[in-house]
C-alpha cells in the first residue's frame, strides 16, 4: 500500500466556485494542510486544517518555502501510510502557478507516495471573465518573482500572477517599465470574482508599487497593444523590420545587397562606434551600435533567405560559446583574476576545436589574427601570440635596445639612399618595435596612436582658428610662427 496525497483547488475566491466533490473533501477530511489560511473559501470550511503560513516567516526565499512545503507533506504521508489519505487545498487551480505541486508530483514517485490532483477554479478562468479578454488572441501568464523584460510580449495579453505585495509589485513595475512607458495604463485586481472583496483598479506603471491590498489573490495585468512605439523596444520587431526591407515591395536598396558590398559599410559604422567611446559620448554610441546592429541583421537576414541560418541560429551559437568559454562562471573551474580568466577563455577555446575535429596540430601559433585588422593592431596581436611560448624580451629595457637598433638602420637607410623598399621595410621594423613597447606598457598601439591623431587635430585647430581671428593665411606664415601658435595650443591644454 502507497501512501496517498491528494491535492485540491479552493478555486479563485468565492466558495460558491467550488464544486460538490470538492468541498465534501475538505470538509471530509481526516488530515487536511492548506498552503495558506488566507483564502476566502476556507471561511465557510468547518473542518480542521494545518497551514503552512509558518514557513512563509522562517525561510528567506520562495523556493525555500515551496521546498520544506513539499518535504513536510511527503514525511507527514510517508509517517501516516496506514491513515486515510492526506488533503493538501491550494489557492486556485493545484496546476496553476503552484510550485509545490511540481515538486510533490516529482518527488512523491520517488518515495512510493501516490499524487493525485482534483480540479479547482483557477484565478485565470476569473481574470478572463471579470477583465474581458480572449486568451486565443495570445496570452501569456508570467510569475511575478522571475519577471524580467526579455519575458515581456507587448503583442500578448499577459497576466502577472504571485504579487503578494508591494516589493513583489516594485520588481514588476522595474521589469515592466523597461519595455512599457512610464504612464502605460495597466489593470491591478484583488479577489477576482469574490462578492464585497473584489477590486480592480486601472494604473499607470510607474505608481504600481503605490497601490494597496497586494496579498496572495492579486495579480497584474497588462493589456495587449500594437503601439509602435513599444513594439520597437523588441528585438523581434527589429527582426521583422529588416525582413520587410529586404522583401519584395521593400527597399530597393536593401534588396539589392550582399554580403560584399555590405563589407565597407561594416567596417564604416564599427570605426564610427569606435569614435563615439574615444569621445566619451553615449548618446551617440547608442545610435551608432544600432548601426552595427543592423550590419549584423542584414548579413543574417541574407542568409536566412537562403535557408542556411537565421540570426537566432547566430544568437545561439554565440551563447553556446560564452557558455563553453567561461568555466569559471558557468562550470566548475575557478578564475580570481582576468588573467586567469583569460587562460581559461584560450584553453576553452582548444577544447571546442579539439570536440568539433577541427584542432590543426601542425597549424601555426600565429593563425587566428584576421587578415584585415589594421596593420598596428595586427602587429600587437601576433607578437602576444609569440610571447605567450616564450618568444619575448625579458623585460622592456631590450624592445627599447631593439628600438633604438632599428631607428639607427632607418637612419642609415634613408641617408645613403636605400631602395624604397629597404627604406619602407626599416620603418616597419621601427614600428613593430613601437608595437612590442606598447604591449609592456599595456597600451593599445592603435589607441595610442588615435590619441596622438586627435592631439594633433585638436592643436593643429587651434592654429587654425587663431589665424582666422587675426585674419591671416596660414600659408602665409613661416615655420617659427606656427611653432610659437603650436606651443600657445599646448599652455591652452588643447589636447
Amino acid at each position: 500500500m502507497s501512501a496517498q496525497i491528494t491535492i485540491v483547488g479552493l478555486g479563485s475566491g468565492d466558495v460558491d466556485q467550488l464544486t460538490v466533490g470538492i468541498f465534501r473533501k475538505l470538509e471530509q477530511a481526516e488530515k487536511l494542510f492548506v498552503r495558506t489560511k488566507d483564502h476566502p473559501a476556507l471561511e465557510a470550511l468547518q473542518a480542521d486544517f494545518v497551514t503552512f503560513d509558518d514557513v512563509y516567516e522562517s525561510k528567506n526565499s520562495f523556493p525555500e518555502v515551496y521546498a520544506e512545503i513539499a518535504n513536510r507533506l511527503l514525511q507527514a504521508a510517508v509517517e501516516g501510510l496506514d491513515t486515510e489519505e492526506i488533503i493538501y487545498a491550494v489557492p486556485g487551480h493545484p496546476m496553476v502557478a503552484e510550485k509545490t505541486v511540481q515538486i510533490l508530483r516529482e518527488q512523491g514517485q520517488a518515495l512510493n507516495i501516490t499524487v493525485n490532483v482534483l480540479g479547482g477554479e483557477s484565478f485565470l478562468d476569473e481574470a478572463f471573465t471579470r477583465l474581458g479578454f480572449d486568451p486565443i488572441e495570445g496570452f501569456q501568464l508570467l510569475d511575478a518573482a522571475q519577471l524580467n523584460a526579455q519575458l515581456l510580449q507587448p503583442q500578448l495579453h499577459t497576466v502577472i500572477g504571485q504579487v503578494y505585495d508591494k516589493f513583489t509589485a516594485s520588481d514588476v513595475k522595474l521589469s515592466l517599465m523597461e519595455l512599457y512607458p512610464d504612464d502605460f495604463e495597466v489593470i491591478v485586481c484583488h479577489y477576482l470574482g469574490v462578492q464585497g472583496k473584489e477590486i480592480i483598479e486601472r494604473t499607470p506603471v510607474y505608481e504600481l508599487d503605490r497601490t494597496e491590498n497586494y496579498g496572495n489573490l492579486s495579480l497584474i495585468y497588462v493589456p495587449r497593444t500594437e503601439d509602435e512605439q513599444i513594439r520597437n523596444r523588441t528585438f523581434a520587431r527589429l527582426h521583422e523590420i529588416v525582413a520587410i526591407l529586404r522583401s519584395p515591395g521593400g527597399c530597393p536598396w536593401d534588396q539589392e545587397q550582399t554580403h560584399q558590398s555590405l563589407r565597407q559599410n561594416f567596417i564604416e559604422e564599427t570605426y564610427e562606434v569606435l569614435e563615439t567611446i574615444d569621445d566619451d559620448d553615449p548618446e551617440h554610441m547608442q545610435e551608432e551600435l544600432g548601426d552595427v546592429l543592423l550590419q549584423i541583421m542584414l548579413h543574417a537576414q541574407i542568409e536566412e533567405e537562403t535557408g542556411a541560418f537565421t540570426v537566432y541560429d547566430v544568437i545561439e551559437s554565440l551563447n553556446q560559446k560564452l557558455i563553453f568559454r567561461h568555466p569559471h562562471v558557468f562550470g566548475d573551474r575557478e578564475a580570481n583574476d582576468a588573467q586567469t580568466a583569460l587562460q581559461n577563455w584560450d584553453a576553452m577555446k582548444v577544447e571546442e576545436k579539439k570536440l568539433k575535429g577541427t584542432l590543426d596540430v601542425a597549424a601555426s601559433l600565429l593563425d587566428g589574427v584576421p587578415r584585415d585588422l589594421p596593420a598596428l593592431l595586427t602587429a600587437y596581436k601576433i607578437q602576444k601570440k609569440a610571447a605567450k611560448v616564450g618568444f619575448d624580451w625579458e623585460n622592456i629595457e631590450g624592445a627599447f635596445a631593439k628600438m633604438d637598433e632599428e631607428i639607427l638602420e632607418l637612419k642609415e637607410a634613408v641617408r645613403e639612399g636605400h631602395p624604397a623598399l629597404d627604406q619602407q621595410l626599416e620603418l616597419g621594423d621601427v614600428l613593430f618595435c613601437a608595437v612590442n613597447i606598447a604591449r609592456f606598457i599595456d597600451a593599445d598601439p592603435e589607441q595610442s596612436l588615435a590619441l596622438v591623431n586627435r592631439k594633433f587635430k585638436q592643436r593643429f585647430q587651434y592654429i587654425e582658428q587663431s589665424l582666422h581671428t587675426q585674419g591671416k593665411d596660414i600659408r602665409s606664415m613661416t615655420l617659427e610662427e606656427l611653432d610659437q601658435l603650436w606651443d600657445e595650443a599646448k599652455l591652452q591644454n588643447k589636447g
